[in-house]
């Protein structure tokens, strides 16, 4: 086992039961992310990227196999235990936003510290301080029908920053975006990462895969290529 991994994936295995038929969704997956990396997981539909991301987030567990993260094994931990533990480490990106639309940008970026009892006040200058590192204070009071995509990728973005957490996760974060503000959106995630964070990508673009220093490539499945830039 790696000392210094932040995320550690040994012998993963992944399978459901759909129409009655057993489908092994990821084989054997074995890889270890350190604290600081950039990197991108690609792969076509199918490939397993997605059932990745899910478990990487927390939100799924493994059948067998173990993930570690930030040394602890995560196998076994409650509903309750892990989403606490994705409140604290894990903040997501995700291609349509997710923003929710009664919300101020400002409200929605508020969300995952409702849950760490904190007062109204540090609430508000976190989400504040959140909204500076997108370049989106002049948007704090709009909803997220008043804002571009851009502009609501952004807050997306505050939202899993405000935290502080130590895993950005972002699936297809450019997907619904035109080019120029794809690469916008590229360059504040790789600023980010040059801050420190630790950015996971997943990702079938090249383009955006080869924006991180690492890529990880799965193909039913399975690891096919694990290369560093």
């Amino acid at each position: 086992m790696m000392p210094d991994a932040l995320i550690m994936v040994e012998n993963l295995v992944k399978h459901y039961t759909i129409a009655g038929q057993n489908q092994t969704i990821l084989k054997q997956l074995s890889f270890a992310i350190k604290p600081g990396e950039s990197v991108a997981i690609i792969g076509s539909s199918g490939s397993g990227k997605s059932t990745l991301m899910n478990i990487l987030g927390l939100l799924d567990t493994p059948n067998s196999g173990t993930y570690r993260l930030n040394q602890q094994l995560i196998n076994h931990l409650s509903t309750n235990e892990l989403a606490a533990l994705r409140n604290r480490y894990i903040g997501f990106v995700f291609q349509q936003f997710n923003l929710l639309s009664r919300f101020s940008a400002e409200q929605n970026i508020s969300l995952p510290l409702t849950y760490r009892n904190l007062s109204a006040v540090s609430i508000a200058e976190q989400a504040t301080q959140a909204l500076a590192r997108v370049g989106m204070t002049r948007y704090a009071q709009h909803k997220p029908t008043q804002l571009s995509g851009g502009q609501q990728q952004r807050i997306a973005i505050a939202r899993a920053l405000v935290g502080e957490p130590d895993v950005i996760l972002a699936d297809e974060p450019t997907g619904a975006l035109d080019s120029r503000t794809g690469q916008e959106i590229l360059d504040l995630f790789l600023h980010l990462n040059q801050e420190g964070r630790t950015l996971i990508l997943v990702t079938h673009d090249p383009h955006v895969a080869a924006c991180c220093a690492r890529r990880i490539t799965l193909a039913d499945g399975l690891i096919v290529s694990d290369e560093y830039s």
